[in-house]
């Protein structure tokens, strides 16, 4: 298994699972819509066939020579989902299963989905729900994000067969530094408040569970999965986790790294509810299965982080690009006024400035 389809490959875990892949020795083909830029891949650029496009309306073509797909793309977080489920669903749940059946039309046997441990979510406030997840627990996620994830791992699974091998990987809330830098998940919060406000907040007290992973572990399980044979991983739900946690130990954790490295601060405390998420669940499966573990720890991982937000000059906290749901809106916005005035700096090329008599209505 040489080549790999990375659908998604320039997002924030894409990019960084390309790097890794290209590393063993891979090659990469990715395929992004390229909502955010090629910048995830500015160090691997000249390394990787890239594929700008919408996962939505893919050609078989794209599965040319290709060993196994990788599917990272998609909608990523409750907000964004929640802010156009019709969206979210026509990637995260409808396009994912089209493109596994074009792979099996093609003979790609290996499809590994990128699924989220959130389908796990109990809430807070209720101890009866507060236990260890595995992949054999009843989940009947309702929030429009973890909703769509459930519902393409069912119809995917029910490919698995003699001629197709999907994988689902439930990931724990990922945090670390990739290029294409995300700063609303909460360890990255957690590090871009420090440097920027010199204090962290933990909401509802920090009461709520969550698990957690390094996004290079994140990589290295995806590949773990490609290289594993076939019957060990065909079928399977695998939960990705180096450890669970409450918000408020994680914001200590955090607190103590940035010591370590010289920045200094407090930690705030708001008990507002938000309707937080809180879940726990266990990581045995792919120990088990693959002998997989997550190598990279919470402070090792935020001290890493600042070296290279210094390094890279991605210190600019308020930069929309950063924070999913916000970029979505403002390339909404400026969708919507391009479609009025074409081109930003061309002249128009079909009427003469002046020559109508009467405005354009604008919806």
């Amino acid at each position: 298994m040489r080549k790999i389809l990375l659908v998604g490959g320039a997002g924030y875990v894409g990019s960084v699972l390309a790097e890794e892949l290209l590393e063993r020795g891979f090659a990469v083909k990715i395929l992004d819509r390229l909502y955010f830029g090629d910048n995830g891949l500015r160090e691997i650029r000249d390394r990787v066939e890239l594929i700008p496009g919408d996962m939505r309306v893919v050609s078989p073509d794209v599965l040319q020579d290709v060993d196994a797909v990788v599917n990272v793309g998609g909608l990523s977080n409750d907000p964004t989902a929640e802010y156009n489920p019709k969206a979210n669903y026509e990637m995260n749940t409808t396009a994912s299963v089209q493109l596994a059946e074009m792979c099996q039309d093609v003979g790609v046997r290996r499809y590994v989905f990128a699924s989220s441990c959130s389908v796990y979510d109990r809430g807070v406030g209720n101890d009866q729900n507060d236990f260890l997840q595995d992949e054999t627990t009843e989940v009947d996620p309702r929030a429009a994000y973890s909703g769509s994830k459930r519902a393409a791992e069912k119809e995917l699974l029910k490919m698995a067969g003699s001629n197709f091998c999907p994988v689902i990987l439930r990931k724990g809330t990922i945090y670390g530094f990739s290029h294409r830098m995300r700063y609303d998940l909460v360890v990255n919060t957690f590090v871009k408040d420090a440097l920027s406000k010199g204090y962290i907040t933990i909401h509802y007290g920090g009461e709520m569970w969550r698990p957690l992973v390094d996004v290079r572990d994140v990589a290295r399980a995806y590949i773990a999965v490609l290289r594993a044979d076939e019957e060990l991983v065909k079928g399977k739900i695998l939960n990705i986790s180096f450890q669970n946690m409450r918000i408020s130990e994680l914001a200590l954790r955090v607190r103590e790294a940035l010591r370590d490295i010289g920045v200094d601060i407090d930690i705030r405390a708001d008990y507002g509810y938000r309707g937080v998420r809180s879940y726990r669940v266990s990581a045995e499966e792919i120990q088990r299965a693959l002998n997989f573990r997550p190598k990279v720890s919470i402070q090792e991982s935020v001290q890493n982080m600042v070296k290279q937000i210094r390094n890279y000059g991605y210190d600019d906290f308020d930069n929309p690009r950063y924070y999913n749901i916000r970029w979505m809106r403002l390339l909404e916005e400026a969708a919507q006024i391009v479609a009025v005035t074409g081109s930003v700096f061309e002249a128009p090329t079909q009427e003469v400035a002046g020559e109508r008599s009467e405005p354009a209505a604008v919806n």
